[in-house]
């Protein structure tokens, strides 16, 4: 008679618990509304462009979750009425469950049971709530750990500015290759043989994963690949990995389709019988190993690159980066492994944190079995955070191709603001009417100039561009070119150039300046020139008569 009984609804529920409920729930999810605000804003002031998107990717997350959970309240008696056979939905229990009746919205004389319980969808929503809200968690933490590791390479960063590192990196000194502190780290009887490579680069990653001579190495030969020789003192290259680190924190923090498809295997996983909590708690690890290796490897065939090109160098040895060094050539496939090594741990302790199971469950029968998903979930987190982040942000930089965070982030708003501009000019010059002479490509003005935006901007600091501050701008023509002189420069310079400008100093640490070119001249003149003599390479120069 107790068991036909029915919940109490609204309707004889007193208004003021239903008002308390409400307003509860209201004020917790205006706290957190403002909170999420306040970091936005923050990164905003900060300049912190990818974090802010890194905390807008999460909003959608979180918003996904809202659309789940409203579907999942929306459709739980739906799904609950859903019958199958008894035959059916006796199989894949995640326990062993004992023959005990259990309430059935099918009724029990007709062979069926429901597809999903009404609590078991309860249960449901709350999990996939808390593993969500852990993945989340995981990542900052990863992140902010990441960031402290590499905050020991600024004394690494600074040393490259000091006159003791130009004389022991002196370009005009020739050494053999296994003389240098790079090769004697790497060039050594083990490196010959990849097995022993593979070992020796697995332990490596657990002492001193990121070296000093392997920072430095990878520095002069980033800047060698991509940027012009004079920044080798005012690139500042921590600056640049940390930008890109934020960069990619964007796609760590988010959680793909492929990541949720994922999850839905695992669920099947806990079966009863396969005992996935013994073996899979291991699989993140094992993962994050072969990284972590893979990437010491990477550092250790530039080393013996070097050593193939010849056995005298001359000044710092150079590495030649290029994406052949990763898997597939893929280096964005590392950053998708770590993404998928964070999203399995924080499954795992999530899982293990479960409100609704706890210690005492059919999935934690003994002691040994939280003990070793604890244990597994803390090493793992550990390793990926202070061992492979590090190590990933720093290899991943000797790809082919150079990261837009090569700009700092004054630099790549005054970037794109000025290509706002220039496209706003284009379409108000082709709403005219096009004409042979609007259709030819014409040189930005000076209000369209980066350097123009820029001016607005602080540019003493020496870490702005990757381009020496030095850098004369009468080298960005090419030297003994004849028709693109430095005389002829001065000849069609006008005289009221500097006048146009009062105020306007040079500059000499200014980034825009520097990484941009010289400053646009109002006088325009027609050069003729063909395709294959423009070039940014320095040309030889061509002797004195």
């Amino acid at each position: 008679m107790a068991d036909e009984l029915e919940d109490r609804s609204l309707t004889e529920t007193p208004t003021w618990a239903v008002a308390v409920v409400c307003f509860v729930l209201l004020a917790v999810s205006i706290f957190i509304e403002h909170i999420i605000h306040h970091i936005g804003s923050w990164l905003a002031r900060r300049n912190k462009r990818a974090l802010y998107e890194a905390l807008e990717k999460i909003k959608a997350e979180l918003m996904l979750l809202g659309f789940m959970s409203l579907l999942l309240t929306v459709l739980q008696t739906p799904i609950s009425k859903i019958c199958i056979s008894k035959s059916v939905g006796s199989t894949w229990y995640p326990c062993d469950v004992d023959e005990k009746e259990f309430k059935n919205t099918c009724g029990t004389e007709s062979g069926k049971v429901p597809f999903v319980s009404y609590y078991g969808i309860h249960q449901l929503h709350i999990f996939i709530f808390v593993l969500a809200l852990f993945h989340v968690i995981y990542c900052v933490a990863t992140l902010a750990l990441g960031t402290y590791k590499m905050r020991r390479w600024k004394t690494w960063e600074d040393e490259t500015r000091t006159a003791e590192y130009q004389y022991s990196h002196d370009p005009e000194r020739f050494r053999y290759a296994r003389e240098t502190s790079f090769g004697r780290r790497h060039l050594n009887f083990w490196s010959s043989s990849p097995v022993l490579l593979w070992i020796v680069c697995f332990f490596r990653q657990f002492y001193g994963s990121v070296h000093r001579d392997d920072y430095l190495a990878l520095r002069h030969g980033f800047i060698v690949a991509h940027l012009a020789p004079e920044s080798e003192r005012k690139f500042d290259f921590r600056k640049y990995i940390h930008r890109s680190l934020e960069e990619d924190f964007k796609a760590v923090v988010g959680i793909s389709p492929v990541i949720w498809f994922c999850a839905i295997l695992f669920l099947l996983t806990n079966t009863h019988g396969w005992y996935s909590y013994f073996w899979l708690p291991f699989i993140p690890l094992i993962i994050l190993l072969l990284v972590g290796t893979k990437l010491q490897v990477i550092i250790t065939e530039l080393g013996l690159r070097i050593a193939e090109r010849g056995v005298v160098v001359k000044g710092t040895p150079i590495v030649e980066p290029g994406d052949h060094l990763f898997w597939f050539n893929r280096p964005s496939l590392m950053l998708f492994l770590i993404n998928f090594v964070l999203f399995l741990n924080a499954f795992q302790l999530a899982f293990f944190a479960w409100s609704t199971y706890g210690l005492k469950s059919c999935y934690h029968d003994t002691t040994e079995d939280y003990v070793i998903r604890i244990t597994m979930g803390v090493m793992t987190q550990v390793l990926c955070s202070y061992v492979t982040l590090p190590l990933y942000a720093l290899v991943t930089q000797m790809g082919t191709t150079m990261r837009s965070t090569v700009f700092n982030d004054k630099v790549a708003v005054a970037l794109r603001d000025w290509h706002e501009t220039a496209r706003k000019h284009t379409r108000h010059g082709h709403s005219d009417g096009v004409s042979p002479q609007s259709s030819r490509p014409s040189t930005p003005s000076y209000g369209m100039s980066p350097v123009h935006l820029l001016q607005s901007y602080d540019n003493n600091t020496p870490d702005m561009s990757p381009v020496a501050s030095n850098y004369d701008n009468e080298r960005w023509y090419g030297e003994g070119s004849g028709s693109l002189g430095k005389k002829d420069d001065d000849e069609q310079r006008p005289e009221n150039f500097e006048s146009r400008e009062p105020g306007r100093g040079t500059q000499d640490s200014s980034s825009a300046q520097l990484a941009l070119g010289p400053l646009p001249i109002q006088t325009q003149h027609e050069v003729n020139i063909t395709s294959s003599e423009f070039s940014f390479r320095r040309s030889p120069r061509s002797p004195r008569p």
